[in-house]
């Protein structure tokens, strides 16, 4: 099976690329191929053929966003069709990656793929309508949608709270936000598999059980063997451009019915530090949301 993987040098694609040993992988990153362009896009397919293309490219800055709506939706809509759009002129399936800031962060249990999109920010609205012209017009299209993605070679919650923690001995964590941190090479495994199943509709794929933000930073540092101290707060007192979605778990019945399931989330930041220890860390900025 040949692959074509855009947004090959973000957090997932990074995970994707090493990952993926049995078949025949291709990575472009954004300074390869920039998928606002369908000639582009059109020349990459052309060269590398592939079987499925796994779209992965995204504005992730979920602040920016906010301010910077037009390129919101110049990448995350209209660029995610112009991929699904060469991927069915060239016979290829398509994994396309979404997000559960698609939903409004009200409901109190996992969220269902069939659960009404109602983003609040407009990085949420830009891949919700990805998802929608997506969906209508390319039906044998798989949607994968998951949440807070952390991993080693990017800028992410984990790599942010260890950096304070080296400087700090108090930091203040949001504890009414609660999701599903993702691994990225444990999100890479689902993936890999979908493609190799043939998926195709709405998967949600994360890493299993659920946390706050307080309560997935105590385990970092605990984990990392810091004494620095965790206190809780709320979002109202770190009140940001972009609305963060205060129950965002998502339902993993979609992901099981192809018998794939994924580690719990504190197995999976377990082999983070692990990994992070091996690799050092790059520099800090200012931290994006995934997919």
């Amino acid at each position: 099976m040949r692959v074509t993987i855009f947004g090959a040098t973000g957090l997932l694609g990074k995970a994707l690329i090493p990952e993926w040993t049995q078949d025949e992988v291709i990575g472009l990153g954004s300074k390869d191929v920039d998928i606002r362009e369908v000639a582009l896009i059109r020349s990459a397919v052309e060269r590398t053929c592939p079987d499925w293309i796994v779209n992965a490219a995204a504005y992730t800055d979920v602040d920016g966003c906010e301010s910077n709506r037009e390129l919101a939706f110049a990448v995350n809509h209209r660029g995610a069709v112009n991929v699904a759009e060469v991927a069915k002129a060239f016979g290829s399936r398509l994994l396309f990656l979404s997000t559960d800031y698609v939903f409004d962060g009200l409901a109190t249990a996992p969220y269902e793929t069939d659960h009404p999109r109602a983003p609040r920010s407009v990085y949420g609205k830009s891949k919700a309508q990805a998802e929608e012209e997506i969906g209508k017009r390319f039906p044998d299209a798989c949607i994968v949608r998951t949440s807070w993605l952390f991993g080693v070679g990017g800028k992410c919650f984990p790599d942010t709270i260890l950096k304070l923690a080296a400087s700090r001995s108090e930091i203040d964590v949001v504890d009414d936000q609660r999701g599903s941190p993702t691994h990225a090479p444990d999100l890479a495994h689902a993936i890999i598999s979908l493609c190799r199943a043939g998926a195709r509709g709405i998967v949600h794929a994360t890493n299993s059980g659920d946390c706050t933000w307080f309560e997935f930073a105590r385990e970092i540092v605990k984990g990392a063997g810091l004494n620095t101290i965790i206190r809780s707060t709320t979002s109202d007192k770190f009140v940001r451009p972009a609305e963060r979605p205060k129950y965002s778990v998502l339902s993993p019945r979609s992901l099981r019915e192809y018998a794939i399931t994924m580690p719990h989330w504190k197995a999976a930041l377990g082999n983070y530090l692990a990994a992070r220890h091996a690799t050092p860390p790059v520099g800090y900025a200012t931290q994006k949301h995934p997919s």
